[in-house]
């Protein structure tokens, strides 16, 4: 067995059901499930029709690079999303089975485990699979930690020359899973000289770009801002998206990475291996999501009136932002947040996520303690519900 292995931890998931094990929930409360950011909102059937018409695919292989049309349909969805950003279909895109799979299968093709030590470097907290790509290629991760105090930006003096000159990756997750924070771009600007000067990749998970509440200030990508700071051919950048979250279809499997050609065309050498082809149904409803926005905009309205109504209900008893994008809210608990999880879920039937479970020990403190993740997918009467036990418990134990 590969020994990597025995580094990595338990994902979060088994973590919490580890915790609650045993436990008796509240049976005279509907149970409220919002510890997975699982989209709950309705597939358009527009998404499914396509699907459903394209069947016939099925009768033969994909391959690895996908339908021009569909390559096609990303790139047209990249210039009308992100300032009229350029990509070339041919060369600088690659569909996807969802980012989780494309984020881990980047490290195993970009790490060189010849060099000395390599490092990859990730926020603190963070979505896991960061840390089990880094490892599984052989790799140590490194964490930035990010702080309400700083509004969760990324403090790149957090680490070293010695460790900065090891790195060969770095995730970026903007908009952030948890906080919700998205990168400034002058955030950007201090990435790029870093990659310049140490020359490491940047990989930028960007699956909740679309999931924002302001309709006229979308979230700055990677791409836009490399544009924005003239940078020419997405030098050391590679973009990781998804239409799970954007377009309500987590089961269909389907994403994209976009960015530095010569870093793809080793990447694609790599997947035609991986045998990571998408199906061709997939690839055809793909491209009718990819090709419509108002399912979005109408997704994007539900969120937001998610985060309003959580907001109103939770601001009596505890201090509550909306978050810069994206479907968490990321809260502080005035107790141990694995036992605010537990008890939540005794009392008052309500599931989430314990933030000490996203995050890592670094610089002698583990930046997720004492807060919780709540993902607002569940129906804005659920999450209404939900927020309202929540604030009965809150005032409880105040």
């Amino acid at each position: 067995m590969n020994p990597n292995l025995n580094h990595l931890q338990p994902y979060p998931f088994q973590k919490l059901r580890q915790l609650l094990e045993g436990t008796a929930c509240n049976q005279a409360l509907k149970p409220i499930e919002l510890q997975i950011g699982e989209p709950k909102h309705a597939t358009p059937d527009f998404i499914c029709q396509a699907l459903i018409d394209h069947l016939n695919g099925l009768s033969t292989y994909p391959t690895t690079l996908g339908t021009p049309d569909l390559r096609n349909g990303i790139a047209e969805w990249i210039k009308r999303r992100f300032s009229g950003v350029e990509i070339d279909p041919a060369t600088e895109i690659i569909p996807v089975n969802g980012s989780r799979e494309a984020l881990f299968s980047f490290a195993q093709a970009i790490i060189d485990t010849s060099a000395d030590r390599p490092v990859v470097v990730c926020p603190n907290p963070f979505y896991q699979i960061y840390e089990g790509a880094a490892l599984l290629a052989g790799a140590t991760p490194y964490f930035i930690n990010t702080m309400p105090q700083h509004h969760f930006a990324l403090n790149f003096l957090q680490l070293n020359d010695q460790v900065w000159s090891r790195t060969q990756l770095i995730y970026i997750c903007s908009p952030n899973n948890p906080t919700g924070s998205v990168m400034t771009l002058q955030e950007w600007r201090e990435l790029f000289a870093l990659s310049d000067r140490y020359g490491f990749v940047i990989a930028s998970d960007e699956c909740y770009s679309e999931i924002y509440c302001d309709e006229f200030n979308p979230p700055l990508g990677a791409l836009a801002a490399a544009k924005q700071l003239g940078r020419e051919g997405f030098t050391r950048l590679v973009v990781f998206n998804s239409l799970s979250k954007r377009s309500n279809v987590p089961g269909l499997r389907s994403g994209f990475v976009a960015g530095d050609a010569e870093l793809l065309d080793k990447f694609l050498l790599y997947r035609t291996y991986h045998g990571s082809a998408m199906n061709p149904a997939v690839q055809a409803a793909s491209t009718a999501a990819w090709s419509e926005e108002a399912h979005v905009v109408e997704n994007r309205r539900l969120y937001a009136q998610k985060f309003l109504d959580a907001i109103r209900i939770l601001s009596d008893v505890m201090t509550v932002q909306m978050p810069d994008a994206g479907f968490y809210l990321w809260i502080k608990t005035p107790i141990d947040d694995t036992e605010f999880t537990k008890r939540l879920y005794q009392d008052y039937n309500v599931t989430v996520l314990p933030g000490s479970y996203l995050a890592r020990n670094a610089c002698g403190i583990n930046p997720g303690e004492n807060f919780i993740r709540i993902a607002l997918v569940a129906s804005p009467q659920e999450c209404s519900e939900a927020m309202n036990r929540i604030k009965a418990m809150l005032t409880q134990l105040n």
